[in-house]
């Protein structure tokens, strides 16, 4: 298959992070795009965080916008996208699994149309291997051009041609985009995009782009068509959303946008993802003054030992952590907390792994995402000499999840005989006549119900038995 190549990643052209006036793009689609779709079907697979499944619901906002309807059948869909996941290795390992999959259905339907998209093909090495080993793969893009999908399946179709654009910018602000929201009752709000940070371990800020902000006035709006809809629950989003407003070089920090957003009538806002470093004392003002900030807060540590910290560069130490946290908890008494924690960071020792078992044990996380570190192409820590041997990080993960699964049995077990409300999403998977849904402090709770009515309202419910991953109640009449 021919290549047109309209735009390749670049590690170098990524690392870039001059232009303080970030454009803002008001999204249109060209008349001859506009029912390119009429009479296909879509599928999208979304990876990763909650970043790409916000994408993923713009991508299928723009598609049905220019005639496509949404696949039954995800593997046999006349556009499949796969929105991708660079973060870790695995999770690119389970991508070309899928691709492997879709080659097969591509040989029975050569009209089929295959994309891959999101933050693996913002990687160099990525597209390169996309081009010399995935033929059958049409288009290609990155983070930063999602507004062009109906070009590029149009230029797919019509040159019968792999068509790659993935742009290393620094970003830009995409605003007007058409959503097909997943859930009629929670909804995904991006704030801001790209990081800054640079964490040695992490391609975020090369695939994401810098840090930029979303004005207020759009994001203050977007929440409160959601308000008219019926939602009640916003997850405010972004790689870092307690930077929110600095690349404006205004006053205006996310601390006020909380209280802003608080005034819209929204019943329930949360946040993700929180850097330590960036969690200053309005955000805590406001999680204790606004009711409709839920009392929970997801804030990855990483480590809990300050060289590797500073080897991570994270920016704060053990100390300032728990100085915040212990701020927090005093203005948030009955808090959540829970983080992300990587084990077997480059030669990380025995006694810096129990430092951060310490950490953990200080701070009572009641729940947290662990990983081994996954070394990252292009990242400073890639580089660094490691001898720690992958078994012992194997033992480390599995001693680490005992100390976090304790803490999220703890956590559940606090509200044993309580009443909690609880924000309905529908049948439990579990089955047996369940129903489920989330307290304001994201505990995920069954109970007994067949009322299909219930989705997306809030319930009454005593919580009667406390297991590791979830909560089980009655429903109160």
């Amino acid at each position: 298959m021919k290549n047109i190549k309209l735009a390749m990643p670049s590690l170098k052209d990524a690392r870039m992070r001059k232009n303080k006036n970030i454009p803002t793009i008001r999204y249109t689609v060209e008349t001859q795009y506009q029912s390119i779709g009429k009479g296909k079907t879509y599928a999208i697979f979304t990876y990763g965080c909650q970043g790409n499944e916000a994408d993923s619901e713009v991508m299928a906002g723009i598609l049905e916008q220019i005639g496509y309807t949404k696949s039954t059948d995800k593997m046999n869909a006349d556009v499949v996208i796969l929105n991708t996941c660079a973060i870790r290795e695995n999770a690119e390992q389970r991508i070309w699994g899928v691709l492997g999959q879709l080659k097969g259905k591509k040989r029975e339907n050569p009209d089929m149309i295959i994309g891959i998209s999101g933050c693996m093909p913002q990687e160099e090495n990525a597209t390169n291997k996309i081009l010399e080993s995935y033929d059958f793969i049409d288009i290609v893009f990155g983070t930063h051009n999602k507004q062009n999908l109906p070009k590029l399946i149009y230029e797919a179709y019509m040159t019968k041609s792999k068509v790659v654009e993935v742009i290393s910018s620094e970003g830009d602000i995409l605003e007007d985009a058409p959503k097909i929201r997943e859930s009629h009752h929670k909804a995904w709000v991006n704030i801001m995009y790209g990081c800054d940070e640079f964490c040695t371990y992490c391609i975020v800020p090369y695939t994401r782009g810098r840090e930029r902000s979303r004005s207020k006035e759009d994001i203050i709006e977007e929440v409160k068509e959601l308000v008219s809809l019926g939602y009640s629950e916003v997850t405010l989003l972004g790689q870092n959303v307690n930077a929110y407003g600095k690349d404006l070089g205004l006053e205006y920090t996310f601390g006020d946008l909380l209280y802003d957003l608080d005034k819209t009538g929204i019943k329930r806002i949360r946040f993700t993802t929180s850097h330590p470093r960036d969690l200053d004392e309005k955000t805590m003002q406001a999680m204790h003054d606004c009711d409709s900030v839920m009392p929970h807060l997801h804030l990855p540590v990483q480590s809990g030992d300050n060289e590797i910290l500073k080897r991570m560069n994270r920016k704060y130490t053990y100390e300032e952590y728990i100085s915040k946290i212990t701020r927090l908890k005093e203005l948030v008494p009955d808090l959540a907390l829970t983080t992300d924690i990587i084990v077997g960071f480059p030669n990380e020792t025995a006694e810096q792994f129990q430092n951060t078992l310490k950490l953990v044990q200080e701070a009572k996380f009641e729940g947290a995402f662990t990983f081994i570190y996954s070394r990252r192409e292009g990242t400073p820590a890639a580089t660094m000499p490691d001898s720690v041997l992958e078994q012992e990080k194997h033992e480390r993960l599995n001693i680490l999840n005992k100390y976090i699964n304790a803490g999220y049995l703890s956590g559940h077990q606090r509200f044993l005989n309580q009443i909690v409300e609880v924000l309905v999403d529908g049948p439990s998977k579990s089955g047996d006549g369940m129903m489920c849904g989330y307290t304001p402090h994201l505990k995920l709770t069954h109970f007994k119900c067949n009322d299909l009515s219930l989705i997306g309202k809030m319930v009454k419910v005593k919580i009667t038995d406390a297991k590791t991953w979830f909560m089980i109640g009655e429903l109160c009449e």
